[in-house]
């Protein structure tokens, strides 16, 4: 089993960086960035330091990448954070300077597309933070999900162990970013379903590794950023889709080459995230949201009764892109307890 370093925490008052390696969706919706912004200063206490290509759509991957290895490299600066996903990350893996990554290690916070710096970190020894950033999570229009904050306050902060909760409310529908006035309303929440646990009793303890599938898809097709099989042997495997809403034939047939490939038998557990069911190009009803959520479970325990059937396996996690998102550590510890139905993470 891979034991990964934690890197040295922020405090409040601190420099963060503030980054867009994917999309540069500050330069199209500055409000709701702007807004992520007052409150890392308010609610967390730290002070944004922005780079060139932070608000610049479309910026060259390789300027993208200068700005990363000038965040890293900068020692006054304590964390790194994104601001928001997108879909062409996999594209600055092979401009980035691994030994400088290594040499100066910090905290990394970002989801979706940012699975990819993440599995770096992790492919280099470090732990980082699937969850947080400035317009998604700290930009959410009303105020912050309480959830959220905690968790990623957590997270930002400390090394301590954080027991996750399930929510009694969830969102999977946004209110759109054109209307700058939809940014002091809250957005929809629903009736949260608690957390579907599967498989044998047992309590599993171990380094996390995941993401969003969608993105894991893109680094096992391109095939350089894949450790051997036996390098994530005990892990905690944990992921969730995203808006593109794949269907329960694509979620199968991920997880079935995972398994072909000899991954999907390293996983003594699997967290997967509750399913993003609804978005403005793909409206659903209630109704056909929760048909969709069931297609994506049964199709989740089919491949891992196909490869790992003595996994555990816990659904409708908070984990992904739904509303309030925990953040879980990448390469950091997660203890999955289906004797006491409990999952807590080491920050």
């Amino acid at each position: 089993m891979r034991a990964l370093a934690y890197p040295s925490k922020p405090q409040p008052g601190d420099r963060i960086a503030v980054l867009s390696p994917s999309a540069g969706l500050p330069a199209i919706f500055p409000d709701v960035y702007e807004l992520g912004l007052r409150r890392l200063r308010d609610d967390f206490g730290l002070e944004p330091v922005e780079y060139p290509t932070t608000r610049e759509i479309g910026a060259d991957p390789r300027e993208r990448v200068r700005d990363i290895h000038a965040a890293f490299a900068d020692p006054s600066v304590t964390a790194v954070i994104a601001t928001i996903g997108g879909d062409d990350q996999i594209t600055l893996m092979r401009h980035l300077d691994d030994a400088l990554l290594r040499d100066n290690p910090k905290p990394y916070f970002g989801a979706s597309d940012n699975t990819n710096m993440l599995n770096r970190l992790f492919n280099l020894g470090i732990v980082s933070y699937h969850g947080g950033s400035i317009m998604i999570h700290l930009g959410r229009g009303g105020a912050l999900n309480p959830m959220t904050a905690n968790s990623l306050g957590a997270a930002l902060f400390s090394h301590d162990w954080y027991a996750f909760r399930e929510p009694a409310t969830y969102g999977d529908e946004p209110l759109s970013w054109e209307d700058p006035a939809n940014l002091e309303i809250e957005p929809p929440m629903a009736p949260a379903s608690g957390w579907v646990w599967r498989g044998p009793k047992r309590v599993v303890e171990a380094p996390a590794w995941g993401g969003c599938l969608d993105v894991l898809s893109w680094i096992l097709q391109a095939g350089t950023d894949i450790l051997p099989a036996e390098e994530y042997a005990g892990c905690v495997f944990f992921f969730e889709t995203s808006e593109e809403m794949p269907s329960a034939d694509t979620v199968y047939w991920t997880l079935r080459s995972m398994g072909e490939r000899g991954l999907l038998t390293q996983f003594p557990a699997v967290l997967v995230g509750r399913a993003k069911a609804w978005d403005f190009a793909q409206p659903r009803t209630p109704e056909q949201k929760r048909q969709y959520a069931a297609d994506q479970q049964v199709a989740v325990e089919r491949a891992m009764r196909e490869y790992a059937p003595d996994a555990v396996l816990v659904f409708d996690m908070d984990i992904g892109h739904t509303d309030p998102q925990l953040t879980m550590p990448f390469g950091g510890l997660v203890r999955v307890d289906s004797l006491e139905r409990r999952i807590a993470v080491r920050y």
